[in-house]
């Protein structure tokens, strides 16, 4: 006995010290964490209010009423909203059903076969391609040929971007659908076909849905692609055939002048796509929350 009480007290202490240190270890992971968080909060928190500050001086009935004015003039951002809400509607239009169906093809027939895997590695390389490559794409294969700038050349360069990401997040929401629906439904004879698309897409709405608007929050605020696309215009059209305003070239070509009044519109063009985007966002977020 006497024996044993020296080895359970030295295994006693050996928890104590093991546990000390990684109680230790979790403070100090826990302090580095919060200060990371806290030091990317406050850049965000500057951010959003600088624009916040700034936008607010720029918008007015004006803004959604008038066209983008000359220098030192008064005026609105009407055309460029109207615009790159077109374009952002044509695109994710264009884009969405392809994407689908792709993600559709990843999961439930492609597999493992080698043309499933070529399309997963090839839709990674978009999803990490810079959006200027796709802007310099389609100014090569549609802009340089028709030799104009056009709405329609933009919203191909945005659907493009939207493709991968629906995807992406179609294959992994259709994953998540339990395997028993599927048997469920074979067992009453119905068709693969009608398994997919009143079984499993109905199931996994929500996610797909996520992934379409998360798709549209990224195009909101692409520049580089509609450079070298839509170009931009001083005046509105209606029409996609020629060039066209948009909210974020015009944003770069104000914010880069002298002319205060240009400056301002930027500024509040910049809330305008901040505050689309942030409603994107809250409503893809209450969307996964439905879905759990």
């Amino acid at each position: 006995m006497s024996a044993m009480a020296p080895s359970l007290s030295a295994k006693s202490d050996f928890r104590e010290r093991y546990f000390s240190r990684r109680k230790a270890t979790n403070i100090v992971v826990l302090a580095l964490s919060l200060t990371a968080m806290t030091f990317g909060m406050v850049w965000l928190i500057w951010i959003l209010f600088s624009v916040l500050q700034l936008g607010i001086k720029g918008l007015g009935l004006a803004t959604f009423t008038q066209m983008t004015p000359p220098p030192m003039t008064d005026g609105g951002l009407l055309n460029a909203i109207y615009g790159s809400l077109a374009m952002t509607a044509v695109g994710t239009l264009m884009g969405t059903p392809i994407g689908i169906m792709a993600g559709v093809y990843l999961s439930e027939y492609g597999g493992n076969a080698w043309l499933a895997k070529i399309t997963r590695f090839i839709n990674d390389i978009l999803l990490a391609a810079p959006s200027i490559i796709i802007g310099l794409f389609v100014y090569a294969l549609i802009v340089a040929k028709t030799k104009t700038f056009s709405g329609w050349a933009g919203s191909i360069a945005l659907a493009l971007l939207v493709v991968p990401v629906v995807v992406r997040t179609t294959e992994d929401m259709l994953r998540l659908v339990p395997g028993s629906l599927r048997e469920a439904a074979y067992a009453l004879g119905t068709p693969k076909w009608k398994v997919i698309s009143v079984v499993i897409l109905r199931s996994a709405r929500a996610g797909v849905l996520t992934g379409i608007m998360l798709a549209v929050a990224r195009i909101a605020g692409e520049t580089a692609p509609l450079l070298f696309t839509a170009l931009n215009n001083q005046f509105f059209n209606a029409g996609l055939s020629q060039p066209m305003a948009n909210l974020p070239v015009t944003i770069y070509n104000y914010a880069m002048s002298p002319y205060s009044n240009w400056q301002n519109l930027a500024w509040a063009g910049v809330l305008i796509i901040t505050f689309g985007v942030l409603v994107i966002n809250v409503t893809a977020r209450i969307l996964i929350r439905q879905k759990h």
